[in-house]
């Protein structure tokens, strides 16, 4: 575990292998430790560096709003720190956002790009909506809403046959601190959308989608990446690929890492 100083925030990370740089970058009330078991496979080829984003594992709370832009600043500090050039970046949804917030501040740094169960889009005045009730509902009962938000990840097939992995996740999650939560969800809120990155053709793409993700509809995902270059890879459940399709997504990884 080592750590930096970004505005006078500690940031959290992992660095471990040698090669091409892959930093990982968890999603919404998850933390790098989600990451383990690809560090594992990844980091005998690659130099692999998971990143806590702000308000979340043990990276520190920056104010109120943790835009994505300012999260994508910090992820820059610790590519600085260890004097590194370019990466592959992969980001699991709310890390999909930060990643292509990183990719539109800086292009030059940005080798691969993989949205795990992410959007280019920004949030419908409904999701925006959704955001506020959810503000309000973690402020209500956090762990009810913590507890409910992690299940709802999963496509409802797999709620029951993965629940051991669904409780894990949830340990996890219940260490985020309120202030992290809220922070993270007014970010996400006001993010801005980003399809014209898609379309610029400037680093390779990879969009990993779930046909019965609950939090991203699967069409409107499609209609991204229409007349792109953007590689798709499709599998049948929900939100949690890295978990629910394992196996598959390592073998899509290593494929385009490669």
């Amino acid at each position: 575990m080592k750590n930096i100083l970004y505005k006078n925030t500690k940031i959290s990370f992992t660095d471990s292998g040698e090669g091409t740089a892959i930093i990982f970058l968890h999603g919404f009330l998850e933390n790098k430790k989600m990451w383990k078991d690809y560090v594992a496979l990844f980091s005998k080829k690659y130099r692999v560096i998971t990143i806590d984003l702000l308000g979340h594992g043990e990276t520190e709370c920056l104010g109120y709003v943790h835009e994505m832009e300012e999260n994508a600043n910090a992820v820059n500090q610790v590519l600085e720190h260890l004097n590194l050039e370019k990466a592959i970046i992969v980001g699991h949804s709310m890390g999909g956002y930060v990643g292509l917030a990183f990719a539109e501040l800086y292009p030059e740094k940005i080798q691969k790009l993989v949205l795990l169960n992410s959007t280019s889009k920004e949030d419908s005045a409904e999701k925006k909506l959704n955001r506020t009730r959810a503000i309000k509902a973690v402020k209500q009962n956090y762990v009810n809403f913590v507890s409910l938000a992690i299940a709802n990840l999963f496509s409802e097939n797999n709620r029951t046959r993965f629940a051991s992995e669904i409780e894990k996740v949830k340990v996890q999650a219940l260490k985020t601190p309120l202030q992290g939560i809220v922070a993270s969800l007014e970010g996400m809120k006001v993010r801005k959308d980003r399809e014209t990155l898609l379309q610029k053709n400037l680093f390779p793409v990879l969009l990993v989608l779930g046909k019965k993700d609950p939090v991203l509809n699967y069409e409107e995902s499609l209609a991204q990446i229409e007349d792109t270059t953007v590689e798709l890879v499709s599998f049948e459940d929900g939100h949690m690929s890295h978990i629910e399709n394992k196996e598959e997504l390592e073998i899509k990884l290593t494929e385009f890492f490669q």
